[in-house]
């Protein structure tokens, strides 16, 4: 493999680790992966280890560049959770909750303790929440880091760095200190606002009872800060000999991993389909869905995050959107019903929607009916089983699920899957009128990545339900294209991100509507919409 130009790409997802080797034209050469530990110690509590992730890291990055030149790696780009890692003043892991276990030592995106802390941060109004559609999410670090002052008390004088993961993993590659403008503008309430003003607001630190963070030019927090895709370093003596490859290699600012596989997704070829990154709607699709939309204007959407400059395509804004619970959802919705309890006895939950979909075809030509979707006419489903991230940004929206008998049958677990299906389609429909009301122009064309991405029911569904043909890159992982396109950036083997983006972007199978179905999901997307409004008013009742 000597003379060829390679980047490597490593992403960090909620239960895995993986890493790709990808040339120049964006297409994965090899490819690694290894699971990661996710410890739940009390209800709504997700906790994860540095050390095992880094461990992991090296380990499937060693895999990917075996046999390969080591001068021919030109660049290493990380993605990762929105994840919270804590250090100590001596740079080493430090506990996150009350066991004192200090192996634990990152809050995972999807850990919920800070409810209440995220109702205070709210409760302020603080101007620079319109950044975050009006409401900071529990999601965030900002009520995660309150939680650990307010909660573990003695420990919080023993903190010395905070870092979002992806961060973490540029400072064990370089020992740089430097944090990216992704994860901060997105996670950390970091200002980068309309009218050119860019740092920590000190304002809002000191209302929510942060202000302590601001020390020594804000060290624990970070005070250097890139756009993903910058050179942050080149990769340490030390880490260099353990992967084999030379040091000083260069090191990309990080990016948020759904902010990655955008980045990958974004300048696909799709046919005679529009370009125009504008007129395009990124889904990456794994545990959680993310909603990528970029504007060259800075548009404010409420109950969506955003706009951040420069987050995920360097000047231009992002809105970022999404569904809490998606492929965690549908996960729940097998192993939670008797039937799926049954199948999974035998079968991966892989093998379980593909017998579903055979199932859910077999049904539908048995009842004479001319498209699967039409099983579900009085089966709905409100998906927000974690709450919702987006447009309502409530945390604490519940699932709802109209239409359920005593029938503890595979055909019954199929047609719920199905409604499933339905309700998170309509969930990125609800997205997409949000961002439309609010001043984006009407969308081309959807984007799809991630594990969902592998089930052609969830896809056609999701292009019915919004009536806008799809595009499945034929690359298939195109989160690590986008982190590898971080590594070329850092490079500077291409001009710049957005010459990156094209040459690498690569090409996509386009999947159409179903005209037919326009106005089954219309009637459908009706009651959704009054499913959440139902719920609401029961809350308000019970309030009463």
């Amino acid at each position: 493999m000597s003379g060829k130009v390679y980047f490597v790409g490593v992403d960090v997802g909620s239960g895995s680790v993986r890493a790709a080797l990808v040339n120049n034209k964006g297409h994965v050469v090899n490819q690694a992966v290894r699971e990661i530990q996710t410890w739940k110690p009390e209800v709504n509590f997700y906790q994860q280890s540095s050390n095992d992730i880094w461990e992991s890291c090296l380990n499937v990055m060693k895999e990917v560049i075996t046999n390969v030149e080591p001068s021919s790696i030109k660049g290493i780009g990380f993605d990762a959770t929105c994840s919270l890692v804590a250090l100590d003043k001596n740079r080493n892991p430090i506990s996150v909750n009350y066991t004192n276990n200090h192996e634990q030592n990152i809050i995972m995106w999807m850990d919920h303790r800070a409810q209440s802390e995220a109702e205070f941060i709210n409760g302020t109004k603080h101007d620079i929440l319109k950044y975050v559609g009006g409401k900071v999410s529990l999601e965030m670090e900002m009520p995660k880091l309150l939680w650990l002052k307010k909660h573990l008390i003695h420990t919080w004088s023993e903190y010395g760095y905070f870092f979002d993961l992806p961060d973490f993993l540029t400072w064990k590659a370089t020992g740089s200190f430097t944090r990216s403008l992704c994860s901060l503008v997105c996670k950390w309430n970091y200002e980068c606002s309309t009218d050119g003003q860019q740092g920590w607001n000190l304002s809002f630190l000191k209302e929510i009872g942060l202000e302590d963070l601001a020390e020594n030019n804000f060290e624990k927090i970070g005070n250097k800060v890139l756009m993903p895709g910058e050179k942050c370093g080149g990769l340490k003596k030390d880490i260099a000999e353990i992967l084999g490859l030379l040091p000083d290699t260069p090191v990309a600012a990080s990016i948020i991993d759904a902010h990655a596989g955008g980045l990958g997704m974004i300048g696909t070829d799709g046919q005679d389909i529009d370009k125009n990154m504008s007129t395009r709607l990124g889904l990456i699709c794994g545990t959680s869905t993310c909603h990528m939309a970029v504007n060259s204007d800075a548009i404010l959407v409420q109950g969506i995050w955003g706009p951040y400059f420069s987050a995920m395509v360097p000047g231009m804004w992002l809105n970022e959107a999404g569904q809490s619970a998606s492929g965690m959802l549908l996960d729940y919705i097998i192993s939670s019903h008797s039937a799926g309890i049954d199948l999974l006895k035998t079968m991966s939950t892989g093998n379980i929607r593909s017998h579903l979909r055979s199932l859910l075809s077999a049904m539908a030509n048995a009842a004479g009916v001319s498209d699967i979707n039409f099983l579900t006419r009085d089966i709905h489903i409100w998906p927000d089983f974690h709450g919702n991230r987006s447009p309502l940004a409530d945390p604490t929206m519940r699932g709802m699920v109209s239409g359920l008998s005593i029938d503890s049958s595979e055909i019954n677990l199929a047609l719920i899957y199905l409604a499933a299906l339905q309700a998170l389609s309509y969930g990125t429909r609800h997205i997409i009128d949000a961002l439309v009301t609010a001043g984006y122009k009407p969308f081309k064309s959807l984007l799809i990545c991630g594990g969902l991405a592998k089930d052609p029911l969830f896809i056609q569904i999701q292009a019915d339900a919004v009536n806008l043909p799809l595009l499945k890159p034929h690359e298939k992982d195109s989160v690590l294209v986008g982190a590898a396109i971080l590594g070329a950036c850092a490079s500077q083997y291409f001009n710049n991100v957005q010459d990156a983006i094209l040459n690498m972007g690569g090409s996509a199978d386009v999947i159409q509507p179903n005209e037919n179905l326009k106005s089954y999901h219309d009637k459908k997307y009706k009651v959704f919409l009054k499913m959440f409004q139902d719920q609401i008013q029961y809350k308000s009742i019970m309030s009463d």
